[in-house]
């Protein structure tokens, strides 16, 4: 004979499968970080994504191309798929989920193929949030990234677009990776994100991308002779080379989010600007959409 109290452990277990499989939290936000290669969303937002899975978010990274060009001896299916389990890897360090599209690395183009895909991940998703990059870049496929999301930005609503998948009831605020770019305009950090206590673990992350961090990326930078060759050296090595500076405007934006004493001792850093497309915060929304300012933020 089962005891109440079992009875009602037994009872709660039910509604939570049921709800697992069924219903999702409708007050959680949902996070789509969207980049043109495996291990772009990981460097331009790895650390805001940890901290938000930390808090209990859900979060997808989609790279738009499977990366079958990005290495100087291995190409097509073979490194499609190396890049593939790489991307699986850095996922579960970062906490999220990692979806890679067939699409060839190199050939990237903004069309309506491949909008419609984009459109069908932010849906599926239900996102509440979209961060991709600006659509200036010195690589095409980033660029091409970048007006691919644009040109979904309405479109996620309209229901008549994409029709075998459900439009969303709102539209997302779109937000854009920084970057070092000034023409035609200067990346604005409208949002910077304290990384500072999980940076190590988005280095974790990035390790994953070995093909990237420790071979191709190295090499067609030229540096690939300065790449130790122990494990932890290794990351060590990549927490230097991959620390971003934090110019004075993410700083005068930190000083905004964190008042300037904290933003003082901020050492590590990422910034997104808000893209116009899409839904259009105050700075409430902004602290609600990024609960990490809410939680330690100055006062508004």
């Amino acid at each position: 004979m089962r005891t109440f109290t079992q009875y009602v452990s037994l009872c709660l277990l039910l509604i939570c499968n049921v709800y697992n499989v069924f219903g999702q939290d409708k007050s959680k936000l949902r996070i789509i970080m969207i980049g043109a290669h495996p291990d772009d969303c990981d460097m331009g937002g790895g650390g805001t994504a940890i901290l938000f899975a930390k808090m209990g978010y859900a979060v997808k990274f989609v790279s738009v191309t499977n990366g079958d060009a990005g290495h100087q001896t291995m190409k097509g299916v073979p490194l499609a798929t190396r890049r593939f389990a790489e991307a699986q890897e850095a996922g579960k360090r970062f906490g999220v989920t990692y979806d890679v599209l067939n699409n060839h690395d190199g050939e990237l183009l903004p069309t309506l193929a491949v909008r419609l895909q984009i459109i069908k991940k932010i849906r599926e998703w239900n996102a509440d949030i979209v961060i991709a990059p600006r659509p200036n870049d010195y690589h095409p496929d980033h660029r091409y990234t970048g007006v691919l999301v644009q040109d979904a930005a309405y479109m996620v609503a309209v229901p008549n677009v994409a029709p075998g998948t459900p439009a969303l009831k709102k539209n997302p605020v779109f937000l854009y990776f920084q970057d070092r770019f000034q023409k035609p305009n200067p990346f604005r950090p409208d949002i910077a994100i304290d990384i500072t206590p999980v940076y190590l673990q988005k280095i974790h992350a990035m390790d994953a991308h070995e093909s990237q961090m420790y071979e191709w990326l190295p090499w067609i930078g030229h540096f690939l002779d300065q790449v130790p060759a122990k494990k932890q050296e290794r990351e060590d090595w990549l927490a230097k080379r991959r620390a971003v500076e934090i110019i004075p405007s993410v700083r005068q934006s930190l000083e905004k989010w964190y008042g300037k004493d904290k933003a003082g001792t901020i050492q590590n850093a990422e910034a997104f600007e808000i893209c116009e497309y899409g839904a259009q915060p105050n700075d409430e929304e902004k602290k609600r959409l990024f609960p990490m300012l809410a939680v330690t933020g100055a006062s508004l």
